[in-house]
């Protein structure tokens, strides 16, 4: 038998994963040992970089028995049609089973063999959002009403135990292993202030699928928020918003401001003039001829459009001053979710004037806490470092911070000092999780959600399956083709126009 190789983590996509709530998948057909390692090591270090280290000898268990057991399902199904046997028929189910244990056992590399080319998968899932964690395990063997049954007679059984030595002592029933490994798996969980009703075990869409939900750590959360709001404090140190751009939204606000007086104070300031010519000219735009004049500017893209033009160029402007040592893969990675936004709101929401005109500035802006915090100057960190040990919170959490995790939160929170309009608040808010944002930016929110991944799956920082379906199938995306090619499009685009 061939040796197999040792699997290496992916760290940097594990840290992706939790920073931006996507999930993460390992999938095998027949689990060698390797990858039971494999899967014990991404799972250590998930939990580690959510600060929740009491939970992995734990939590390895369980993982372990539930990724065990999906195995087996899907070895009795070969096994079953193998003997020409009905799973779904009782008397056939029992006939199977007293056979099923010892066959397998003596001809297991044969049965997994057959596992394999019959396409049962088992997938070990990790995911962190709206302060939950879900580990999840899922088979496409659908459970028997004999082994629903079962498991849920086990569940109501481990109630009857205390420990470990206990449930040992008292289960004498050998048959499928008693459940006894699901058992020790409940009173695993009650170790770390568990019960059941964080276990879950259901069929869906031809799948078995066991589920733990796990609170983040409620400390670790109430440092991260602390640690947040004192940052965003601290950014009394930043220079103000321009003045000027301040008084032109003063007008564009004004119901009672003529056009005229809109475009001449434009005008009067000649960096902010060729600033928004620069933006309204750029690639992200695409126009058929260049624009020369504030006033086609306006009309071109409308009285929204030069706000939130405006907001964007004031917001680089006042950051690139904050900044220290500037970053400039963070911008670019900024411009191209912002033209993506753009092109994609054009071309999937074209009935939808305030979501084409919003979704460039919210694109260019939705890492505005991460710019911020990754470019702090160096009396900044110092202080939050200060904070951190008078308050008595772990530097992990600080780095964490300056990581990006919870950059949505900070960003928001400076873009409200700001007084920016509630839309981009909100996308930047919630630009990771829009099933959370208020109904009227939903659909804004996760058109930035898709431009963002959209670029991180270029750059091969994540992959496909990460992407939520659910919000794929908002703007009519099915399949990983249709995902490339809109993908490819807007990269060939993007690049043609800034050559």
């Amino acid at each position: 038998m061939a040796v197999q190789k040792k699997i290496t983590p992916d760290v940097a996509k594990i840290k992706m994963a939790i920073r931006t709530g996507i999930p993460l998948s390992i999938t095998t057909y027949t689990l060698p040992h390797e990858m039971e390692i494999y899967m014990s090591e991404v799972l250590s270090i998930f939990l580690n970089e959510l600060n929740q280290s009491h939970m992995v000898e734990y939590l390895n268990y369980c993982v372990n028995e539930l990724i065990t057991n999906a195995k087996k399902a899907n070895t009795k199904r070969v096994y079953f049609k193998e003997k020409n046997l009905d799973i779904m028929n009782p008397a056939d189910y029992e006939q199977g089973m007293k056979t099923f244990k010892e066959d397998t056992l003596n001809n297991i590399h044969y049965y997994l063999q057959l596992q394999k080319e019959a396409n049962l998968y088992v997938k070990f899932i990790l995911q962190v959002r709206n302060n939950k964690i879900k580990v999840e395990i899922r088979n496409n063997s659908e459970l028997t009403v004999f082994e629903y049954k079962r498991i849920h007679d086990k569940l109501s059984r481990a109630q009857q135990y205390s420990s470990v030595d206990e449930t040992l002592n008292q289960i004498i029933d050998d048959t499928e292993g008693a459940g006894l490994g699901l058992i020790i798996m409940i009173l695993m969980l009650e170790k770390i202030g568990l019960t059941e009703e964080n276990f879950q075990s259901l069929c869906e869409n031809g799948e078995t699928i066991t589920r733990i939900i796990l609170p983040l750590n409620e400390k670790t959360q109430k440092d991260i928020s602390v640690l947040s709001d004192e940052f965003v404090k601290l950014i009394d140190d930043l220079p103000q918003f321009p003045d000027n751009i301040i008084r032109i939204n003063r007008l564009l606000n004004d119901p009672d401001s003529r056009m005229s007086d809109i475009a001449m104070n434009i005008s009067a300031d000649v960096t902010l003039t060729a600033e928004l010519l620069k933006t309204v000219n750029s690639a992200a735009f695409a126009l058929a001829s260049p624009c020369h004049s504030i006033t086609d500017a306006v009309k071109l893209v409308g009285l929204r459009g030069i706000k939130n033009l405006l907001y964007s160029i004031g917001t680089v402007k006042t950051l690139k001053s904050f900044q220290n040592n500037e970053k400039e893969d963070l911008w670019t990675h900024a411009n191209l979710v912002a033209f993506y936004s753009y092109n994609l709101a054009r071309n999937l929401c074209a009935d939808d004037r305030h979501v084409i005109e919003d979704s460039y500035v919210c694109g260019l802006l939705h890492d505005m806490g991460k710019i911020l915090f990754e470019n702090a100057h160096p009396d900044v960190i110092d202080k939050i470092r200060k904070i951190c040990i008078a308050k008595g919170i772990s530097s992990d959490i600080f780095e964490k911070l300056i990581a990006g995790v919870n950059h949505g939160e900070i960003g928001a929170k400076i873009a409200e000092k700001w007084n920016f309009p509630e839309v981009i608040v909100n996308v930047i808010c919630y630009h990771h999780e829009p099933d959370l944002a208020p109904q009227e930016y939903r659909k804004l929110t996760s058109l930035v959600y898709i431009a963002d991944l959209m670029v991180h799956y270029q750059d091969k920082e994540v992959d496909f399956y990460q992407i939520d379906p659910a919000i794929l199938e908002l703007f009519n995306i099915k399949t990983q083709k249709q995902f490339d090619t809109i993908s490819d499009r807007l990269a060939t685009v993007f690049k043609r126009q800034n050559q």
